[in-house]
């Protein structure tokens, strides 16, 4: 068991981390504060490969394993959150194309997607369907070479920006085995997007649902056979639990960097507060709970990326554990700057509310110990 990353690693992760320092950092705030995402930040990511970071390379993708990419998405997330989770749910929605697609979906879209020219959003909950998937309402009805969409989606990120969504709605009624994925383009008739969320965090990313009102696309942009949908949604989500387990992993360590930082800065009491042994051993279980969460995201990458049979439970360990570790973490970090931390201007306080919201989406950490629960019963 080797826990040393290769030279080949460690020059991704110095890429990803001075793409952060250079092209996100600089207008976190900014991005926040005005509630938009930068385009031209995508497109500089694909330069470098991060949009298509783990798809094959046939059509552009740069065909890295799952832990490569954690290691990236965690230095980016160190630079902003909101656009790394944007990034990382692109990569998820594109990943389900590219793997499951015929080749003509394939040949259509993955080449756009991997240079950003498309964004693509994954679009699975519903207003009366959230953790309970699988009784999703939407439908899929087959008329003749076409299929015609109707229902709702709801909390979709990149809804009304992105360009690709690619869908989960039902073509049966026989439950999960029921459901289907498809791929529908922005400007499609009888698409039309709600009003854009206001939300805690993420507030660079449009939230918002998407309406499908007899919107009719060809049965070519069926994702693989009928009734596989839903197990291509969970497939896509079991490497959505480690990406999105990695953007809490850049925010928590951006958040513990500035407290390490300004508490040897501030002074009280005639000290640094860096040199009172509560701010040391807070600090202390603060780096070992990052580390915790760092092993537990990075070994299950590597077992997705070895189809470890296992490997689903353990996406689900290392989410539930790293985004509630992450966001105490970040929470401890705004308690040691005091009044300061709760003001804009020093950055914690939107660490910790973009964390926040990683508990709950891409399954909720309570869905996280059931699937955890189940795997226990069954042995």
């Amino acid at each position: 068991m080797d826990f040393q990353l290769t030279e080949e690693q460690t020059l991704i992760q110095d890429m990803a981390r001075q793409f952060a320092d250079g092209e996100l950092a600089p207008h976190s705030q900014k991005w926040d504060e005005e509630k938009v995402l930068d385009r031209g930040v995508f497109e500089k990511a694909a330069g470098l490969g991060f949009m298509g970071i783990y798809m094959q390379e046939e059509h552009g993708g740069t065909a890295l394993s799952r832990l490569d990419s954690a290691l990236v998405f965690e230095q980016l997330a160190r630079g902003d959150i909101s656009h790394t989770a944007m990034i990382t749910i692109h990569n998820m929605a594109t990943w389900m194309i590219d793997r499951y697609g015929s080749e003509d979906l394939r040949a259509r879209y993955v080449p756009k997607l991997t240079s950003a020219e498309y964004i693509a959003s994954y679009c699975l909950t519903e207003p009366g369907a959230g953790s309970d998937a699988a009784s999703l309402s939407t439908k899929a009805t087959k008329e003749g070479d076409d299929y015609v969409l109707n229902g709702t989606k709801t909390f979709i990120s990149g809804a009304g920006w992105s360009d690709i969504y690619v869908i989960m709605a039902r073509t049966s009624d026989d439950g999960a085995r029921g459901i289907s994925t498809f791929v529908v383009e922005k400007g499609t008739p009888g698409l039309s997007f709600g009003a854009n969320e206001k939300k805690m965090g993420w507030n660079a990313q449009p939230t918002a649902q998407v309406i499908f009102e007899n919107c009719r696309i060809p049965a070519a942009n069926r994702v693989g056979a009928e009734g596989d949908g839903f197990k291509f949604a969970m497939a896509g989500l079991d490497g959505g639990r480690i990406n999105i387990g990695c953007c809490s992993l850049g925010g928590a360590q951006k958040a513990l960097d500035a407290a390490l930082s300004y508490t040897k800065e501030r002074k009280q009491f005639g000290k640094a507060i860096a040199d009172f042994q509560n701010t040391q051993f807070k600090l202390s279980d603060m780096a070992t709970d990052l580390e915790a969460s760092r092993l537990m995201i990075y070994r299950a990458a590597n077992m997705l990326d070895n189809k470890a049979p296992n490997a689903g439970v353990a996406c689900a360990m290392a989410k539930r554990y790293a985004t509630d570790s992450a966001s105490e973490i970040a929470n401890q970090a705004l308690q040691m700057h005091g009044g300061y931390g709760y003001l804009s201007e020093y950055g914690v306080e939107q660490i910790v509310r973009d964390l926040r919201v990683h508990q709950i989406l891409e399954g909720t950490n309570e869905i996280m110990r059931v699937i955890i629960s189940r795997s226990l019963t069954r042995q």
